[in-house]
């Protein structure tokens, strides 16, 4: 990967995650309320600030997706590469499982319900790009996008998950999912030779 192709990587989900930002921000902000706007300079300075947020949780997206890279690298070095990707099907299935239930077990503080759907749109989101990335490469490609899609996802919002505030997990969320999706959409597009 050229430093060009990994500066165009870097900025457009740096735009990515401002957009899911202000999306998320803006749709938990009408559907909660929570903040009085007294003009229109506060509606533009509460965006100002979502912009911020994503732009903070897209670097930290890219910090979980170059991880992955080498944990991926790493994995096909120490296994072999059919055994690497049964070992990622079952520690995505694993996490989602810890997701969607053991955390409530164990815990007991927190709802079933709440983890469940949060788990339900985790999943659904990581077949529906892996879907898109078996469509533009090859059927390979499945089993690695659905393991970032899920189990890296979910390492990443760990710390918003101990908060246990439903709009919370939902504003972090939101732009990380935005920008994992088009990180792994994009890598086979920046990776490939430019044509002579």
């Amino acid at each position: 990967m050229s430093l060009r192709k990994w500066f165009y990587l870097f900025w457009t989900t740096l735009l990515i995650g401002a957009g899911g930002a202000v999306i998320a921000g803006l749709a938990l902000q009408t559907v909660n309320g929570g903040i009085q706007f007294k003009s229109a300079a506060d509606l533009f300075l509460y965006s100002l600030i979502l912009v911020g947020y994503g732009v903070l949780v897209s670097v930290y997206a890219q910090l979980g997706f170059f991880a992955y890279m080498i944990l991926n690298y790493t994995g096909i070095g120490v296994f072999p590469r059919k055994a690497w990707r049964y070992i990622q099907l079952a520690l995505a299935v694993l996490a989602l499982f810890e997701l969607m239930f053991l955390r409530t077990f164990v815990s007991g503080e927190r709802s079933v319900s709440s983890d469940l759907t949060l788990g339900i749109a985790i999943l659904l989101t990581a077949v529906v790009v892996s879907w898109f990335k078996v469509r533009s490469t090859n059927a390979s490609a499945w089993i690695p996008t659905f393991f970032f899609m899920t189990a890296i996802t979910i390492v990443e919002i760990i710390g918003v998950l101990r908060i246990g505030v439903d709009s919370a997990t939902v504003f972090i969320l939101v732009p990380l999912v935005a920008c994992n999706a088009f990180q792994i959409l994009m890598l086979h597009r920046i990776l490939k030779p430019a044509s002579p």
